[in-house]
């Protein structure tokens, strides 16, 4: 009967790592650095499980005795992207990075994909996806073709307007892009459909998003916990990143939607896993490098958090962390190789001084002792210091 709840606070890291600079990302500090610009940051339940414990965030002081358990993950991973970052936290570490391209794909790629969809490719560059729309909307919309893009990091983004490209025929594109990105040269880690409304000088992106991931190359904590016949429950975008491998989720259109989504999942529950991930920092703000918003963002799960907590029941287990960086303030609109926070909850248990992991995968080992699933994944457990009824 018991739960145990994995919250991703998509893009929320909490430091520089020792390697940022080989990723571009010197000085990020996306928790740290959002307080700064929005003149300090007030979280008080956050602050109470531990948050300013871990790291100085101006505004979220270090508390005595901390509800929850703190320290903060290194990413094993090479990489610095949502799927490598949920992987890691399954238990899979990605020993390549996932390949980016910064001067586009590749001229006969983009030809052979035109041709295997039957339509025109516009674009074909590094860009932020609201921008580009706005710049190539248009052309878009007069010549139903679609616009190809990529970024930082290992995506094949596809946006079309929905009134010229039905979402159904962006989807059918995908997938052949995904068939035709295989590794190890162009195996991107996600292709993602973009679809856009609107009127010229006015398009916005609907939540009709869809990501279509490279598979899992090895055994995940979710296939252990389906092959034990224990419930797992996603919410937000947690299947896109899996390829559906042995995890449902309900998509949602933002943060708010989640958090009720993920109240109702553990009240309805009678054990098993929940996974959610709260992608709003990540695509709303932190690529808008909008400091503001995510500050707001980060205020409004803060004030959800009572509730949360009062969900859950004796010997269940809520761990909060992220899958990456993605600090809104520096001159970067991509993902920053940072540390994530580690918080983690359980009802009636001290909190301790967890330190610095060394691998996202801690997560996975710990969950497998919870579950008793077994599984040969890289890390160590901290279960037995953070649930005092462990027996």
């Amino acid at each position: 009967m018991k739960k145990a709840v994995v919250l991703v606070l998509d893009g929320v890291g909490i430091g520089e790592m020792p390697d940022a600079g080989d990723y571009g990302d010197a000085g990020s500090d996306t928790l740290g650095n959002t307080a700064r610009a929005a003149g300090g940051l007030c979280l008080p339940n956050m602050q109470k499980m531990g948050l300013g414990n871990i790291h100085p965030i101006p505004g979220v002081e270090p508390v005595s005795s901390p509800v929850a358990s703190w320290g903060k993950l290194s990413e094993m991973s090479k990489g610095k992207d949502s799927t490598t970052g949920h992987w890691e936290m399954m238990g899979l570490v990605s020993q390549v990075a996932m390949p980016t391209f910064p001067a586009g794909f590749p001229v006969y790629f983009i030809d052979e994909f035109s041709a295997a969809c039957n339509h025109s490719i516009i674009g074909n560059e590094v860009a932020s996806g609201t921008e580009i729309i706005q710049r190539l909307g248009e052309e878009q919309v007069r010549t139903a073709g679609l616009i190809v893009y990529t970024s930082a990091d290992s995506v094949f983004q596809i946006a079309a307007h929905e009134s010229v490209v039905s979402v159904d025929e962006l989807y059918r594109c995908c997938e052949i892009a995904r068939n035709m990105l295989v590794p190890p040269d162009l195996g991107v880690g996600r292709v993602i459909a973009r679809p856009f409304t609107g009127e010229a000088g006015s398009y916005s992106r609907t939540s009709s998003r869809k990501d279509f991931s490279v598979p899992p190359p090895g055994k995940t904590l979710l296939d252990k916990l389906v092959e034990n016949g224990i419930s797992v429950t996603g919410v937000g975008k947690i299947d896109d990143l899996f390829d559906h491998r042995n995890i449902k989720t309900i998509h949602t259109a933002g943060n708010s939607e989640g958090m009720n989504l993920v109240l109702d999942k553990i009240r309805k529950s009678s054990g098993g896993f929940i996974y959610a991930n709260f992608c709003d920092f990540d695509s709303k703000w932190g690529h808008r490098n909008d400091f503001q918003g995510f500050a707001r963002g980060l205020v409004d799960v803060d004030n959800w958090i009572p509730s949360l907590i009062a969900s859950l029941n004796s010997g269940d287990v809520l761990v909060i962390t992220a899958d990456h960086g993605n600090d809104p303030t520096t001159p970067s609109t991509d993902h920053s190789r940072e540390f994530v926070p580690l918080l983690v909850y359980s009802p009636g248990c001290n909190g301790v001084s967890l330190g610095v992991r060394s691998t996202f995968s801690d997560i996975a080992c710990t969950l497998a002792e919870f579950f008793q699933v077994g599984g040969d994944f890289p890390g160590e457990s901290f279960l037995k210091e953070v649930c005092c009824d462990i027996q």
